[in-house]
């Protein structure tokens, strides 16, 4: 990509696909980015601004899909299998925003803070309060975390980020409400750029009842 590019707004969104994802939750979670990506690609703004990165963790954590414009952005196959490495995504997260998000230099500004939603049903197999903590500290991004489902542990997402939601099941219609949200909440960023203020918390649109702010 050249210099003279515009500044992007980096999307990263951070998946859970371990085994107590699988079946009707993993295909809702994939027709959900399908549906994500076709709404964004229609609104023009978020069409030229928005870069779009999926993180998968389940045994271990991927970056599926590095950070890609939407329109050349291809649908990761998802699939549900092993235990909840979250520490390992987290980490992966950190390192990913390092070497794809362009810092600003004399030269030129850099990319706008990324915009990162992490998903999960369940609690951290792994070593993970470390990791929590340096990306808290560092603020690396506007972060909205999602406990989705009885067994998912908003107290460890609240060590990640103050903005942590609530899904109360992981049935198909609420993993698409979740996403359809996120779209949202990427298009109503990315039509605001030019107000954002450094450090500030990101503006959401309000949530449908399915999703729960966590206080």
């Amino acid at each position: 990509m050249s210099e003279s590019m515009g500044r992007r707004l980096p999307v990263y969104l951070v998946l859970d696909c371990s085994g107590s994802m699988s079946g009707e939750p993993i295909e809702a979670v994939r027709q959900g980015v399908k549906a994500l990506v076709a709404d964004l690609r229609s609104d023009p703004q978020a069409l030229e601004t928005a870069f779009l990165s999926v993180i998968t963790f389940s045994s271990s954590a991927q970056q599926v899909c590095p950070l890609t414009e939407l329109m050349a952005f291809q649908e990761p196959n998802l699939d549900a299998s092993g235990s909840t490495s979250f520490g390992e995504a987290l980490k992966l997260l950190e390192q990913a925003i390092d070497t794809e998000v362009r810092k600003t230099t004399p030269a030129q500004k850099g990319d706008w803070k990324p915009l990162v939603f992490i998903m999960t049903d369940g609690q951290a197999t792994d070593s993970w309060e470390a990791h929590a903590d340096r990306i808290k500290q560092k603020k690396v991004g506007n972060i909205i975390a999602c406990a989705a489902g009885p067994g998912a542990d908003s107290a460890m997402l609240k060590r990640v980020t103050e903005i942590v939601v609530e899904l109360n099941n992981l049935q198909p219609d609420t993993l698409k409400a979740f996403f359809k949200w996120v779209s949202s909440s990427i298009k109503t960023t990315s039509s605001s750029l030019d107000q954002v203020v450094a450090d500030a918390p990101v503006n959401l649109p309000p949530p449908p009842p399915q999703i729960q702010i966590v206080p």
